[in-house]
């Protein structure tokens, strides 16, 4: 079978791509290797509740009247309303350290005016560097890489001011570990702090089901449970997929969502191997509380909360399974129109060790989820007081489980550190999208489908 193109990975960002070609009569394949729809961002079923996967927040969110704002932008080029996403603002936010706390909410006035309360000083400093973010082009396909750290400190003072912008960023963007591309860092502060978060009250499926729905009516075609075996190439070109079922298909282009280093695996040689620096390394866990009561009831009101227990921010990969230092705690209930979810819902994220996982064996590595239950909960005693019982279920994902369902080296959330912004691979007709190209968050994995389905293959900006 020959396809106009074949797209790898039926998540955020490869629906996005073949929505957008199958809007312009290419025939368009999506081959997902999985039962579920997603990928990174995805939903599952478990004991009659249903659980989001990767989904906090999506970032990002404006109202209408902001029409080149990424959001706007997306909904455009893919044709939706706002209301199919059923997306709802956060009340608030917020950074905790030792000593020092920042809010902030869809009004960037709000973290203004507590930078202005918790550091005086900087204030002018933070807002010249809220200005430089606001004026550079992030959206470019050849930025030059620049680290983010330097930059920082020649805009602001206080050190304690920098680790607080950069924990929330690098937690929720950063494949690299230490620092981040300031390109990177330009587009997750906007997307947390000029733009804002957002949820369906649906979860994530609201999101998901909404693409697929619109890509098979526009025609497009979608083979699930069908991965791809060995990308077959001759003269620098794909010229076959091979698939796990033992069929193939061919295709002019090849767009992939898998990631590059687990991409140019499937080419068996035809290519040079990727170097060290290309593989990930970021990886985390999360745990998963339902209770009996909601957050609000427990006086909890944040939607999200990223903490740190010191002054400093380490996010790097821990030595031991995880890092209970610092972390995220996300509260569902606590945006607009979520408060008639049926029950209280409490996430907690940490930092992980991919080969500590994986190189338990079965007993121990129920014994350590089982263990990490525990800290959960002592974890949520420290926003939500009182809460071990009110605790009516738990679960957990570790690297273990997001190397099974992504089929991501190292099980790294962000992929390679070395993003390919442009798409281009070796091959000429074989190109990226998704986490590896380089835009971020739900918003930006969608518009990575839709750019390089417009620049690779319909040749229009």
């Amino acid at each position: 079978m020959h396809y106009d193109a074949v797209i790898i990975g039926a998540g955020m960002s490869g629906l996005a791509a073949g929505i957008r070609l199958a809007y312009f009569d290419k025939r368009v394949c999506i081959l997902e290797r999985h039962e579920a729809f997603g990928g990174l961002n995805s939903y599952y079923r478990l004991d009659g509740r249903e659980f989001d996967v990767g989904l906090h927040a999506v970032t990002n969110f404006v109202d209408p009247g902001r029409p080149s704002a990424p959001l706007n932008r997306l909904l455009r080029q893919l044709r939706f309303s706002r209301e199919e996403f059923d997306l709802h603002p956060q009340h608030f936010s917020e950074v905790r350290f030792p000593g020092a706390s920042l809010r902030f909410s869809n009004d960037f006035a709000l973290l203004t005016e507590e930078v202005s309360r918790a550091f005086p000083k900087d204030v002018d400093n933070f807002r010249r560097l809220a200005a430089t973010v606001e004026a550079y082009d992030d959206s470019s396909l050849d930025a030059p890489y620049r680290a983010a750290r330097p930059i920082l400190r020649e805009h602001l003072g206080d050190p304690l001011l920098i680790e607080m912008l950069m924990c929330p960023i690098q937690l929720y963007g950063s494949a690299e570990e230490h620092d981040m591309d300031f390109t990177q860092f330009v587009t997750m502060f906007k997307s947390l702090f000029l733009e804002g978060f957002a949820r369906p009250v649906g979860g994530v499926r609201t999101i998901i089901k909404a693409l697929v729905r619109k890509f098979r009516a526009c025609g497009g075609e979608i083979r699930m449970r069908c991965g791809v075996e060995r990308l077959h190439v001759k003269d620098h070109r794909v010229t076959e997929l091979a698939l796990e079922d033992g069929s193939s298909v061919t295709a002019d282009v090849v767009l992939s969502s898998a990631g590059f280093v687990e991409t140019m695996g499937l080419c068996r040689g035809a290519v040079p191997p990727p170097d060290p620096g290309d593989h990930g390394r970021m990886t985390f866990v999360e745990s998963i509380a339902i209770l009996d009561k909601r957050p609000a009831d427990f006086g909890h009101d944040a939607a999200i909360v990223f903490f740190n227990d010191r002054d400093t921010f380490s996010y790097a990969v821990p030595d031991e399974p995880v890092d209970l230092r610092s972390g995220i705690v996300c509260c569902p209930n606590n945006y607009e129109g979520h408060e008639g979810l049926p029950e209280g819902i409490a996430r907690l994220t940490w930092i992980a060790n991919f080969d500590r996982w994986t190189n338990l064996d079965e007993s121990a590595y129920a014994a350590a989820k089982l263990g990490y239950r525990e800290n959960m909960i002592q974890h949520f005693s420290r926003f939500l007081p009182s809460v071990a019982q009110h605790v009516v279920y738990t679960d957990m994902f570790t690297p273990r489980t997001i190397r099974r369902y992504t089929g991501h080296v190292n099980g790294a959330v962000y992929g390679s550190p070395r993003k390919r912004r442009d798409g281009r691979t070796p091959l000429s007709n074989l190109f990226l999208c998704g986490t590896d190209q380089g835009y971020l968050g739900i918003v930006g994995a969608m518009l990575s489908g839709v750019t390089m389905a417009n620049v690779h293959v319909l040749g229009r900006e």
